[in-house]
């Protein structure tokens, strides 16, 4: 059915260049401009270009600026990107659609938008937490990775927390599993809007067969949101949400309202919670303390996936000034309610 819908030639390793205004906004500010990299006076100036155009409603083109604005370290290459060519006249050079397609598992693939238009200072500044609009991030990449390749835990109701503008792991088990729904939720309503325009997409391509999927908006802080869905998932997951530290404390509350309670699951089976976020500093440990405090079971695992750790390892040797660890090799978070204790696994 997508084979008829359109038609696209070229593929590529999926990456992202969309503006990023709250990390890697240079290489680092004492480089020098030897290297290509930026001085001191040049982020300087770049960061307030970038904030005129963004004033201005353009979209960032000039170089140095993009130099400043874009991710140092983008993919993890775990899916292939190729882009849509359609005679819809509906479509715009602004509304271009790519087809997401797993590298492990080429059968399985999403309709994403590439290029989502500029950034609009009313919504950055008065927005919902915004970081995840632009782009697919290295973790929500792995994550969706991650659930294909386990796709046969998959049961019952699944939710993504904080999916941002794709919600790509969502899709992804929308797309694979055997499930019976799957909810893609984000705190800020223009992610949403897009997301459900991701949803009659790829749903017009028969890529959910009889799994319901929908999105809405779901502020981790909003009593009636988090009300609204309690108890009521097998797996929820999230990707890269910890860093904000005004709504860590919350996301391990709606983690641990959304899943279900471990009397209401046959054979002593319990929801589970997968959470996949870089160490970035003492961020992921303090989430991980706020779970434990909260009653739920820990387990950490640094190690996960072949392929990924393939990729972590060959940037640690040769992509030193593009890759840190700290802030973007995904450690995975596994939580459930119930009596394991807390382990650590390498």
């Amino acid at each position: 059915m997508e084979r008829d819908a359109r038609k696209g030639e070229k593929t590529q390793p999926a990456s992202s260049t969309g503006p990023n205004m709250n990390e890697d906004m240079c290489m680092d500010n004492s480089h020098t401009g030897r290297d290509g990299t930026c001085t001191t006076v040049d982020v300087a100036r770049a960061r307030w270009t970038l904030l005129r155009q963004v004033l201005r409603q353009k979209q960032v083109e000039i170089p140095e600026v993009k130099q400043v604005s874009v991710r140092r370290f983008a993919t993890f290459d775990l899916f292939t990107r190729r882009r849509l060519v359609t005679e819809d006249p509906s479509v715009t050079s602004d509304d271009q659609w790519v087809e997401y397609r797993s590298v492990c598992s080429p059968e399985h693939s999403a309709l994403l938008r590439d290029n989502l238009g500029p950034l609009r200072v009313n919504e950055v500044l008065n927005s919902f937490d915004n970081t995840g609009n632009v782009c697919v991030w290295p973790s929500e990449e792995v994550m969706a990775h991650y659930c294909l390749q386990k796709r046969h835990i998959f049961k019952g109701a699944v939710c993504e927390l904080g999916g941002g503008m794709t919600c790509l792991a969502g899709l992804m088990v929308a797309i694979c599993a055997d499930v019976k729904e799957v909810l893609l939720s984000d705190g800020n309503e223009k992610s949403i809007q897009n997301v459900r325009d991701l949803v009659r997409r790829n749903r017009q391509a028969g890529k959910f067969g009889s799994t319901c999927v929908s999105a809405r908006v779901v502020r981790w802080d909003c009593e009636s949101d988090i009300s609204a869905l309690e108890g009521h998932y097998d797996i929820v997951m999230c990707a890269d949400c910890l860093f904000l530290d005004q709504y860590r404390a919350s996301l391990v509350d709606a983690i641990r309202r959304l899943l279900h309670p471990p009397e209401l699951l046959p054979f002593g089976l319990t929801g589970m919670a997968l959470v996949f976020a870089p160490l970035r500093g003492e961020t992921l440990r303090m989430f991980c303390q706020l779970a434990q405090q909260a009653g739920l079971c820990i387990s950490q695992h640094q190690q996960y996936d072949a392929q990924v750790w393939d990729v972590h390892l060959k940037m640690q040797r040769e992509g030193k000034e593009a890759y840190d660890e700290n802030i973007h090799y995904p450690h995975l978070v596994t939580l459930t309610k119930g009596p394991r204790l807390v382990s650590h696994t390498q």
